[in-house]
């Protein structure tokens, strides 16, 4: 099953839940990144997940 891709829109007004930082969209990995924060946040659908509870840790 392929996943939907994040529109541009959006993408271009979410910033992080924790640190209301920028957020880069890793398509691949159906991932939105905080470099600040090192959290992943996941991408369902086309509908991010901003959860800071479910966030996975990044290094």
């Amino acid at each position: 099953m392929q996943q939907k891709e994040v529109p541009k829109q959006l993408l271009d007004v979410l910033a992080c839940p924790k640190c209301k930082g920028s957020l880069s969209y890793k398509a691949q990995e159906a991932k939105l990144l905080c470099k600040n924060c090192k959290l992943a946040y996941r991408v369902e659908n086309g509908i991010p997940i901003m959860l800071v509870d479910e966030a996975e840790k990044t290094k």
